[in-house]
């Protein structure tokens, strides 16, 4: 047996190109994101076509996407109290109610995100996105408004972490010092030093 370069020893003969595999990395599985995001581009093909009568995406529009949206509803898992009823407003209602229960906005919104990306994905035009259409924005701010004054929960926008930004030094010297001819600054002045980051 003999050794070759790359460390494999051959048995008997050339084994041949036709019995050599070639390394394949495995396919990493999807994120939980694309494949929730394949899920969600599924469903919405599959209303699509059950759509009476069917619709072509090339045809589907931001009104098409809302109405999706409130097709989605009735599988929805949040209380949203109607404006009548005696917990409206309330965050923790002390018994239960005949209510409906609709998708939350939250919920509504990162599936436009997704619904948005995937559209793009498959082809679609930025400008002709039905999921990035003004009405479509517009039902979900009514949507987030609604549900946090039926549900008794106000809407805080997050607030972005900006970046921490770089304050600079500012070295006055005293004019008599500027008067003496060094130049107006001197470094191992303990003030200036203090002054100056590390």
């Amino acid at each position: 047996m003999e050794s070759t370069e790359s460390g494999s020893q051959q048995h008997g003969g050339d084994p041949g190109p036709s019995s050599i595999t070639p390394y394949s990395p495995p396919a990493t599985p999807p994120s939980r994101y694309e494949s929730q995001k394949r899920r969600d581009w599924n469903t919405f093909l599959q209303y699509l076509k059950n759509h009476k009568p069917p619709l072509a995406l090339s045809r589907c529009s931001g009104a098409h996407v809302i109405e999706f949206l409130k097709y989605l509803d009735q599988f929805g898992k949040t209380k949203v109290h109607v404006a009548t009823c005696p917990y409206f407003g309330h965050q923790q209602p002390p018994s239960p109610c005949a209510c409906p229960l609709k998708q939350a906005w939250g919920s509504l919104d990162a599936l436009i995100g997704r619904l948005r990306a995937a559209y793009e994905e498959h082809g679609g035009r930025p400008d002709s996105n039905p999921f990035a259409a003004r009405a479509v924005r517009i039902y979900l701010r009514e949507v987030r408004e609604s549900q946090a004054k039926a549900r008794g929960i106000p809407y805080e926008k997050k607030k972005r972490k900006r970046a921490p930004t770089v304050t600079t030094a500012r070295i006055e010297v005293a004019p008599s010092r500027q008067s003496e001819g060094d130049g107006g600054c001197n470094l191992s002045d303990p003030s200036a030093a203090e002054a100056v980051p590390p």
